[in-house]
């Protein structure tokens, strides 16, 4: 574990978004659990947003939130996986000036191991930096978002928005 400098950042305004055509807010559970899980972590949700499997739509939401003054990450729930209807990734990889390919592979050997074993393989989770905002696509079970949050994303998110910020005048 790394030690953080006095200076570091303690606090991430966020933006949640759930990619569904069947959710909303009474039935997004993932959404729910990552906003919760921010909330507890004392980040901020800025943004709380469900909206259709539509490419235009879930790029035109992501480029809104990494223009906002008010996001400094912005964490996807739903769509990478297979089906026809899964475009997450599609709609959002081409927007990354950098691509974190670590996180993607984490969370499959996690998932392996502790959630959805060879089942892991069929998702394409990934997370970018995008207008030195880190952006997350995690697949919209509550099992994986919570793998995700617990494991991966909590862990880092300050420590990753900050190395962004670090460079920046």
């Amino acid at each position: 574990m790394h030690t953080q400098p006095s200076n570091y950042l303690k606090r991430v305004a966020c933006a949640v978004i759930t990619v569904s055509d069947t959710r909303d807010k009474d039935t997004d559970k993932s959404g729910k659990l990552i906003v919760e899980q921010l909330h507890a972590s004392n980040h901020q949700v800025n943004l709380y947003k469900i909206i259709p499997d539509e490419t235009e739509l879930i790029e035109q939401t992501v480029a809104e939130a990494v223009h906002s003054k008010e996001i400094e990450a912005v964490i996807l729930n739903g769509g990478t996986g297979i089906s026809n209807r899964d475009v997450t990734i599609e709609s959002i990889q081409h927007l990354f000036d950098k691509e974190l390919p670590g996180f993607g592979e984490l969370f499959r050997y996690l998932s392996y191991q502790q959630d959805i074993g060879t089942a892991s393989m069929l998702s394409r989770a990934a997370s970018g930096v995008v207008n030195n905002r880190i952006v997350f696509a995690l697949p919209g079970s509550a099992g994986a978002v919570t793998l995700a949050m617990e494991k991966l994303i909590l862990p880092e998110l300050v420590h990753m928005v900050t190395e962004i910020k670090k460079d920046l005048t």
